[in-house]
């Protein structure tokens, strides 16, 4: 599959701080990358200099086969970008917003009003699209910034921790945006984020940054299992040595344990071996309190790379 996005030993630094160090990327055009990491990991100036905003201090950096460094031009006129901090004019309206960014990309009137049309059919801003941005929620500026984003069509989207500080509700709906532009227009999306189940929704593949450096890279699932197995926990009461070989010959169980009365299972395959488990116990005639499934998470992930979770703010605000 053709790269959409790669880095090259990456570097930047600000005077004797060394913000990115050395990190290679390569993003598969039509794909969805999650970029996770804790405030300060350095996502966003990653993200900054891809975008052309930052130059970088060493290695290199390619764009659908454009240097971001000697060809910031050509960059530019093929990605979207939503950073953070929304640039939003208040006194202008919604559509005078949209109708702006497309002339400056140079679309004509009747190619300005058939993508506006079209932005505005995959984002939901409704009637407020005529109303001044100052009367936004927050929500709803996020909204509008995406679409600015995608007004001119863009190949890739940059999207920098597009739902931080909202409430999950209002994340949900951002998701279901980000999910329609990849499936409907084959956009290819990098998108930085500090939430992790942002990352394990969304994402095709996720590289975890922590102080600059690139620590791991994979599809979540990929990345989950090579931490740990799923682990089936059952508390029981009656529980003999032959139950626990019979639970040990289970196709895909790799260990089991006995504690007291809490009998542990671990296992490449969860969502396979519960019932086996279940009907195990029961056949042997086992009395079972209860029986949980708990999965590896990308919070599991990073703990385990990095030492520690990865926090961000509460619930913010909400879209209305």
């Amino acid at each position: 599959m053709t790269a959409a996005v790669i880095t090259e030993s990456i570097e930047r630094r600000f005077d004797d701080t060394v913000a990115v160090d050395g990190v290679d990327l390569e993003v598969r055009a039509g794909e969805i990358y999650g970029f996770l990491g804790p405030n300060g990991a350095g996502k966003s100036t990653v993200v900054r200099m891809l975008c052309t905003l930052l130059l970088p201090s060493a290695g290199r950096a390619l764009v659908l086969g454009h240097d971001v460094a000697t060809q910031p031009g050509q960059v530019r006129l093929r990605i979207g970008v939503a950073l953070q901090d929304a640039a939003l004019d208040d006194r202008q309206t919604g559509r005078e917003l949209l109708t702006l960014q497309a002339r400056l990309y140079g679309l004509n009137r009747v190619e300005v009003e058939q993508r506006v049309t079209h932005v505005l059919h995959m984002v939901d801003i409704g009637d407020a699209i005529d109303r001044r941005i100052g009367t936004y929620s927050g929500g709803m500026k996020r909204r509008l910034d995406l679409a600015a984003a995608l007004v001119h069509n863009p190949d890739v989207l940059f999207l920098d921790e597009p739902t931080t500080g909202l409430d999950p509700a209002s994340r949900a709906l951002v998701w279901r945006e980000v999910r329609r532009l990849n499936e409907e227009l084959g956009t290819t999306i990098f998108l930085t984020t500090q939430y992790l189940e942002e990352a394990d929704e969304l994402a095709d593949r996720v590289g975890i940054i922590d102080r600059g450096k690139l620590v791991a890279e994979g599809a979540p699932d990929e990345l989950k299992r090579s931490i740990s197995d799923d682990v089936i926990v059952a508390r029981v009461e009656g529980a003999g040595d032959e139950v626990i070989q019979a639970l040990c010959a289970i196709d895909g169980v790799d260990q089991v344990d006995v504690h007291a009365e809490e009998i542990t299972v671990r296992t490449t395959n969860g969502a396979a071996a519960v019932s086996p488990v279940a009907v195990t116990l029961s056949r042997d005639g086992v009395k079972v309190h209860s029986l949980t499934l708990r999965t590896p998470t990308l919070d599991d992930v990073f703990l385990e790379l990095t030492g520690g979770h990865i926090d961000h703010d509460g619930d913010g605000e909400h879209i209305s």
